[in-house]
């Protein structure tokens, strides 16, 4: 599970926080702070993966916060969620290494959006010693993370819980499109579109396989 610390000093905002992240898969709330100085603490004494901060905060606001413990060595991922829009507060904190900034009120899709781009990134990074450059390129670049309408409509849920279940029985091994096709009876027009779907959300690795002779293989596995 990823572990997260909202630091929100409105009660309403930070329950619709709460609510929004733990609707998300792998996402846990372990605490809610009203301030950055509480926050200081719960942060040193607990191992945190995501922190969603304000900025507009009594005793320690959420830019001191984040000077704070960048300061101290602490490197945990911050994603502001504030009613802060001035361009030099947005200019600090990403120079202080926040990975995103929702400005209130913001749609729920859009805090969706960040955390699953979140997940894509924590995942890669904290599951892999040595990344490719499609790994990279997942992390960085944001199209990946929007996927549109039309490939979402193309996605029925009994099918993506199938090839999931599937995939979980053998998650130690790495499967090709047909591979998968011919064992789940499914044609592989539409095994490579359900992978390509969970590459893109961050629940499968793909990886490029070079044989001694042929083509190289692409080659999916459940992170």
């Amino acid at each position: 599970m990823i572990k997260v610390l909202i630091v929100e000093d409105d009660p309403m905002v930070a329950q619709i926080n709460k609510k929004y992240t733990e609707s998300v898969d792998e996402f846990n709330v372990i605490g809610i702070c009203n301030n950055g100085k509480d926050a200081l603490e719960m942060i040193k004494n607990n191992n945190i993966d995501l922190i969603i901060l304000d900025i507009y905060m009594p005793k320690l606001d959420g830019i001191g916060f984040l000077k704070e413990i960048r300061n101290s060595g602490i490197s945990t991922d911050i994603i502001m969620v504030t009613a802060a829009d001035e361009s030099d507060k947005l200019n600090e904190v990403l120079k202080l290494g926040a990975i995103d900034y929702l400005i209130k009120p913001f749609e729920y899709e859009r805090f969706k959006d960040a955390l699953n781009k979140f997940k894509v990134r924590h995942k890669v990074l904290s599951q892999k010693s040595i990344i490719s450059q499609d790994d990279i390129d997942r992390i960085t670049n944001q199209s990946n993370f929007n996927i549109n309408e039309d490939a979402q409509k193309g996605i029925n849920d009994r099918t993506l819980k199938r090839l999931k279940d599937f995939l979980k029985d053998y998650s130690e091994e790495c499967f090709t499109c047909e591979e998968i096709a011919e064992e789940m009876r499914l044609s592989r027009v539409t095994i490579r579109r359900y992978l390509e779907y969970m590459t893109s959300i961050g629940e499968l690795n793909r990886d490029i396989e070079y044989g001694e002779i042929g083509r190289p293989k692409t080659i999916y596995k459940l992170l």
